[in-house]
């Protein structure tokens, strides 16, 4: 009965360290990948592409945004409707400046704005993006990405200490049979402990 018990459990380490790792594959590939990117992102060039656009707010959508603007307000759901259809922008932050109202749009790898006179109704759109170096960057570190990638992060992040933790088991099993495991195991801990405490001054 201890045997079958024993055996159940090294076959449900062995199931969740298969599928934990079939989840998180292709994220730790991306998340190695742009660690490097990163960690040389000085020596990695980069040519922004900047674009600029010029628009006009029709008279009734000057009206509604000057009295969203009276009460400090989101913008308007028709105002946000046009920038939609005629700039293809999804506004998101909004802040109310003397004389314009400033949209900012950012996102990963690239950086996007608008602003539109009160007075004019005169609007002005300038979108930079920074490349696909940049734009995977940012999915590394969850900038301007929204809550859905947040979540992802946080599951891939669940998904990656699973595979870690049965796959410390797995060599716990096999450990008898290669000597090496437990040296290799140290070596992984203390070579960055080294050069934390020898190369890294505060």
């Amino acid at each position: 009965m201890r045997q079958s018990r024993k055996a159940f459990w090294w076959t449900q380490v062995r199931v969740w360290h298969w599928v934990s790792s079939a989840i998180s594959l292709i994220g730790m590939i991306l998340f190695a990948i742009t660690g490097i990117t990163l960690n040389h992102a000085s020596a990695i060039e980069a040519s922004p592409v900047v674009t600029k656009r010029d628009a006009v707010l029709p008279a009734d959508l000057q009206k509604s945004l000057r009295a969203a603007e009276a009460q400090k307000a989101d913008l308007p759901e028709p105002v946000a409707n046009w920038l939609r259809s005629e700039l293809g922008v999804v506004p998101k932050s909004v802040e109310w400046q003397s004389g314009e109202v400033y949209v900012g749009m950012p996102g990963p790898g690239s950086d996007t704005w608008l602003t539109v006179q009160l007075d004019s109704g005169a609007v002005h759109h300038e979108s930079t993006s920074r490349g696909w170096v940049s734009y995977l960057n940012d999915l590394h570190k969850g900038r301007n990405t929204g809550t859905a990638w947040v979540w992802f992060l946080d599951v891939f992040a669940v998904a990656s200490i699973i595979f870690c933790v049965t796959g410390l088991l797995l060599l716990q099993l096999h450990a008898k049979n290669r000597p090496f495991t437990w040296p290799a195991v140290s070596i992984g801990f203390v070579l960055p402990v080294m050069v934390i405490v020898i190369f890294i001054h505060r």
